[in-house]
């Protein structure tokens, strides 16, 4: 990553590379890649750490939170600028972590890693800071799933709620980013639909209309909260 360039940090030989997957292997060779994350540790994502890259700034026993290059809201690897994120640990598509050789000991989550540092690294993991939740209103979100499909193309009845739930599902991969424009159309609805269908409603219970649950399981993954 070009951080540790700037920053002075001495890096094994490849780790600099523009290609995700020379940098991983150049971690591997070095015997500083874990599946744990790390505090200042570079994550790599997609099925052989070839995909994206960002670097840890936080984690705890759910996710890891991190500054990023090239993404965007939508956590595009092909985006228009440096974002902070949120992800789960647990995700498919985080691959591993590349563990820089810091002057003092990093904090990490991986039990072993002690053995391979240069000074004690607690194995707890490192309180983070992420960044606020957003609240979301269940009834303006139901309200506007019942109005903007009739609206014209685009109406939209509560934006600032619609947008983060959006946002989720465009990250579900259920809904075209071009959409995410605020109003809860019928695109949004059939993807509100196909997340309730995730979650293993069927019927009536999966119309396309948020309710409580589904609208509080889809927040606590990308990070907004429900308010009532």
């Amino acid at each position: 990553m070009w951080c540790f360039y700037k920053a002075g940090q001495e890096v094994p030989a490849g780790v600099l590379s523009d290609s995700c997957s020379t940098s991983c292997n150049a971690w591997k060779r070095a015997g500083r890649f874990s599946v744990y994350p790390a505090v200042g540790a570079q994550v790599f994502y997609g099925p052989n750490g070839d995909a994206h890259t960002g670097l840890v700034y936080a984690y705890d026993a759910t996710y890891i939170y991190t500054i990023e290059g090239n993404t965007n809201d939508n956590g595009s690897v092909e985006g228009d600028g440096v974002y902070r994120k949120k992800r789960a640990r647990k995700d498919a598509n985080v691959y591993g972590y590349g563990y820089p050789n810091y002057a003092d000991p990093i904090i990490s989550a991986d039990p072993k890693w002690g053995a391979h540092s240069t000074g004690s690294v607690p194995s707890a993991p490192h309180p983070p800071v992420p960044p606020k939740a957003s609240g979301v209103s269940l009834a303006h979100v139901v309200a506007a799933a019942k109005r903007d499909p009739g609206l014209p193309q685009g109406g939209t009845t509560y934006k600032a709620d619609v947008l983060p739930v959006e946002k989720a599902l465009v990250a579900e991969g259920l809904l075209a980013a071009k959409y995410a424009d605020g109003s809860f159309g019928s695109l949004t609805v059939a993807a509100y639909k196909a997340w309730q269908g995730q979650l293993g409603y069927s019927g009536s219970d999966a119309d396309g209309i948020p309710g409580k649950t589904s609208l509080t399981k889809l927040g606590e993954k990308h990070g907004f909260k429900v308010v009532t």
